[in-house]
């Protein structure tokens, strides 16, 4: 990933933060020479330290399910949105994009069947409280049959992660104004991506919020 400095971000904990509330990853592997791309929920372990894992599944005959020891990476794209520089107090600028990425690399450990089962129980039980008060769906309620069909399917990994960086591009590169200006031009469109940008911005720049206002 390119960072510039002032956009870098190497906090462990807020880019787990990220990826989690993110969970659907683009997944990276190099595979019979050509590089092969998978989408698929993704669940963020703190452990093992220093930097964490993840673990997926893919369908059995998607190419990428024969990466196991490979070197694969996987890339989680969070809130973005256009930045227009009639928002800017400064005149004569152009045009850019706001957005939060992550990106973790490692190599790719195939689940046996116990840890498959028990990757799917987890990823269903994490959405599924997102849904309450609805009561959470659970394995339990699909026949062995079934399930075995469905393991059958699917082959589960794991990446312990030997590299995660991510970047933040923030307007932390413009002046306060500036900024005040893009969280208010933001937050003036009232879309969800628009809000869940500018919400990133105030959380990194809180005194910005009377600057904006004072100027709308």
């Amino acid at each position: 990933m390119y960072r510039p400095r002032a956009f870098a971000v190497d906090d462990v904990s807020v880019l787990h933060e990220v990826m989690r509330r993110r969970s659907f990853a683009t997944i990276a592997a190099f595979i019979d020479g050509d590089i092969r791309f998978a989408y698929a929920p993704v669940l963020i372990d703190a452990n093992p330290q220093p930097l964490g894992a993840a673990r997926f599944h893919l369908a059995r005959n998607n190419p990428l399910a024969e990466m196991r020891g490979l070197a694969v990476r996987l890339s989680f794209l969070g809130a973005d949105a256009y930045v227009s520089p009639d928002w800017y107090e400064t005149k004569g600028s152009v045009p850019t994009w706001n957005y939060i990425a992550v990106e973790a690399g490692g190599r790719a450990e195939l689940h046996d069947d116990v840890a498959l089962r028990r990757l799917l129980a987890d990823l269903s039980a994490v959405h599924e409280e997102r849904l309450r008060p609805k009561p959470p769906w659970t394995l339990d309620k699909i026949s062995d049959e079934r399930l075995n069909a469905l393991l059958n399917g699917i082959r589960g990994f794991a990446v312990t992660f030997e590299s995660l960086e991510g970047k933040f591009k923030l307007s932390q590169d413009k002046s306060p104004a500036n900024i005040a200006g893009v969280m208010a031009g933001l937050e003036s469109r009232g879309d969800a991506a628009s809000l869940a940008v500018a919400r990133a911005m105030r959380e990194r720049w809180p005194n910005a919020a009377g600057s904006s206002k004072s100027s709308s």
